[in-house]
């Protein structure tokens, strides 16, 4: 196929990421939400905007900084960063309204947030209290007009930047100065919820207890006028290295982490109510140049808090309680690892209770029949199970190997520290491969009868299993769990060239293996056999990957995705991509299952592996995809997917364009795939436990 033409059918990465974030926040503004978690959407994209301008934006920064360093090159990374930032502009207008909106809703459902100008007399008794006892020794000024550097800052906080200043004329000139003082809602909540006012329930910012007690927190200095605005700023993120060779990867990587806490500022967001002369001093003390993003906004900031918002009275304003399900032959088995040994098992989050998982390292760490176990971890959860089961395993005797991923972005504290503990504890702990990250999500049981495998498409992560939709593959097929521990054998001995027969592996085959795939659907289509496509990924950008598909479609190749992020395709351009429908989830939870179904000429093939269409996934790391052979799970992964495709309510056209409008289907009333997921699971419980009584009734 000739070359794509980008600028007609290809959709910048980065622009199709802030389409997926307004789809985020059209669902904060979705009525059909209900009004807490409508908040909690508001956090959610606030949260993805900070992270894409320490990644994304920096990024840009950084390409257009090397391309204008170098003569002849045409650039488009200023042309794109243009882009995003009008686009930003817009949405934080957007964003603006929509938060404006939900404090309204909020007042008639009786919850009313106060400021330090609102607040009663019963309420003035309160916070003073709550300042005496809570908050005053989390405070500390920084009286930034007496600085000759650079003050070191938090951009994860947000701030206020305060004029104090005396009523008092001395020497004709008014005396004044600036402060600082950061917000501390690492360490205590943001909201705190106020004595109610008569019938309503108050809840104030911290932002303005602090505003309203800032005469206590300067009483030793002699002001009297205070104006307090709010200010953020975002850093570029990434980390700069080390490569002497005294250091262990290890050390490098903690020493870079540090080195994010002085990355260049990208972006500045402030109070567009801020006086200009406090304005000019903060951009000069931070050293925020003219290129960075420069966000005139509301009195609040770090909306992401809301995350946590405190109203726990209220239970008609959140979902309805959704608790993962069991699962039905697990419960009734006495040994998990016999049941994968009869039949591929797996496990779908969050409906699907990660419990299980945790069961099956439990009951492998006290196995005679299990020698070792060998896991990839990329994320963890704060208190993790999975880890505490494997220090057990490792002490029950069993050989015991973590690969931990240092490099996974904004864990790698947290890795670090864990990959310590599993260290002291007897645990071999591998950091991966020179130059790729390990992103692939296995898990190795070798036993001396009949080893299994585990295979997924997130992370062995207790928390994101809980708000992630992910499936986990558990199987004893020989020739899976022999490549699964190949991928293990190469991760330890990168010199190694295995070959893969089963699983589709990075960064040597799964870009390869997946055009193969494509292509024959093309052939197929070509010779009138079935020949169709439906795919569930996070993110699909890859060029190569993508020519392919146009390619198919305009072979008659039918194909369906279910994209949750980026997304580079413009589906339905006639005579290129007119058999091409792509579609994006934003729901209760987060879609995160990868997921691949290749007509075959009739006889299908179904793949779940951890690798999304991406640059980075396809050469850069080491994913795995697993071909999935059992019909039980075959049914439930196309059920996944279809039911996707008839989502009228959550589901909106991925047109790049960013226009997000809802997907309409041919069929009648609401259809929320998640929630009619959910609904199937516990069908099948309920006709499961039937059966068994039936069943224990005629024995």
């Amino acid at each position: 196929m000739s070359k794509i033409n980008k600028k007609k059918i290809l959709i910048n990465r980065d622009i199709s990421w802030m389409y997926f974030n307004r789809r985020i926040l059209d669902e904060a503004s979705n009525t059909e939400n209900p009004l807490i978690e409508r908040l909690k959407f508001v956090a959610i994209y606030s949260n993805n905007l900070d992270e894409f301008f320490r990644v994304r934006v920096a990024t840009l920064r950084r390409m257009i900084e090397i391309e204008e360093s170098v003569k002849d090159v045409k650039s488009n990374s200023n042309s794109i960063l243009k882009s995003v930032l009008k686009l930003n502009e817009k949405y934080t207008r957007d964003l603006e309204i929509i938060f404006a909106n939900l404090i309204e809703e909020l007042k008639s459902e009786n919850i009313y947030f106060v400021d330090e100008s609102q607040v009663t007399d019963g309420q003035a008794a309160f916070i003073e209290s709550y300042y005496n006892e809570t908050l005053k020794n989390s405070l500390f000024p920084i009286l930034v007009s007496r600085m000759e550097e650079e003050p070191i800052l938090n951009d994860k906080s947000i701030y206020l930047a305060i004029k104090i200043s005396s009523s008092l004329d001395i020497s004709t000139r008014r005396k004044k100065e600036y402060a600082l003082i950061q917000i501390p809602s690492s360490e205590i909540p943001r909201f705190v919820i106020l004595p109610p006012d008569g019938d309503k329930q108050c809840v104030i910012f911290i932002d303005d207890i602090i505003r309203y007690c800032l005469p206590k927190i300067f009483s030793p200095l002699d002001y009297d006028q205070f104006e307090a605005y709010t200010i953020k700023f975002t850093r570029d993120s990434e980390m700069d290295f080390d490569n002497s060779a005294y250091y262990s990867t290890l050390e490098k990587v903690s020493k870079a982490v540090k080195s994010r806490k002085t990355g260049v500022p990208v972006r500045f967001v402030f109070d567009k109510t801020i006086p200009g002369g406090l304005l000019r001093f903060i951009q000069k003390l931070l050293k925020i140049d003219k290129r960075d993003a420069h966000v005139g906004g509301s009195r609040y900031h770090n909306l992401k808090d809301f995350i946590s918002f405190p109203v726990t009275n209220r239970p008609d304003l959140k979902y309805p309680p959704q608790p993962p399900l069991s699962v039905p032959a697990f419960d009734n088995a006495k040994s998990m690892i016999h049941l994968i040994r009869v039949k591929d098992q797996y496990l779908h989050y969050p409906y699907h209770n990660f419990d299980n998982f945790i069961r099956l390292l439990r009951e492998a760490a006290i196995s005679p029949d299990i020698k070792s176990i060998k896991i990839s971890i990329y994320r963890l959860a704060k208190n993790s199970k999975v880890i505490k089961a494997l220090i057990c395993a490792a002490m029950n005797g069993k050989k015991v190997t973590a690969i931990v991923e240092l490099l996974a972005r904004f864990d790698e504290s947290s890795n670090i520290n864990w990959a310590q503990k599993m260290q002291e504890a007897g645990i071999k702990v591998l950091f991966g491969v020179e130059g790729l990250k390990v992103h692939s999500k296995l898990t190795l049981i070798t036993a001396r009868n009949r080893s299994i495998a585990c295979i997924s498409t997130g992370n062995f992560h207790e928390g994101t299993a809980a708000i992630y939709t992910d499936f986990t593959l558990m199987t004893a097929n020989s020739a899976i769990v022999d490549e699964v521990e190949s991928v293990f054998d190469y991760i330890e001995h990168p010199y190694l060239n295995p070959v893969f027969k089963e699983l589709i592996v990075s960064p040597n085959y799964t870009r390869k293996k997946i055009i193969g795939l494509i292509k024959t659907e093309i052939d197929n289509a070509e010779k009138n056999r079935p020949a169709y496509i439906l795919m569930k990924v996070n993110h699909i950008v890859d060029e190569k990957i993508i020519s392919k598909l146009y390619q198919a479609s305009k072979a008659g190749v039918e194909i369906k995705l279910l994209v949750r992020g980026n997304c580079s395709i413009i589906a339905g351009v006639k005579n290129q991509s007119e058999n091409i429908e792509v579609y994006g989830i934003i729901d209760r939870y987060l879609e995160h299952s990868r997921i691949m179904i290749f007509g075959n000429g009739g006889d299908e093939k179904y793949f779940i592996g951890s690798a999304d269409l991406m640059e980075r996934n396809l050469d850069h790391r080491i994913e795995v995809y697993t071909p999935v052979y059992d019909a039980d799970i075959k049914k439930q992964l196309r059920r996944t997917i279809e039911y996707g495709l008839r989502d009228n309510t959550k589901a909106r056209i991925v047109d790049g364009k960013g226009n997000n409008e809802l997907h309409k289907t041919e069929f009648e009333g609401h259809f929320s795939s998640q929630k009619e997921l959910y609904n199937f699971y516990k069908q099948n419980i309920q006709t499961t436990t039937t059966e068994d009584n039936t069943n224990t009734n005629i024995n």
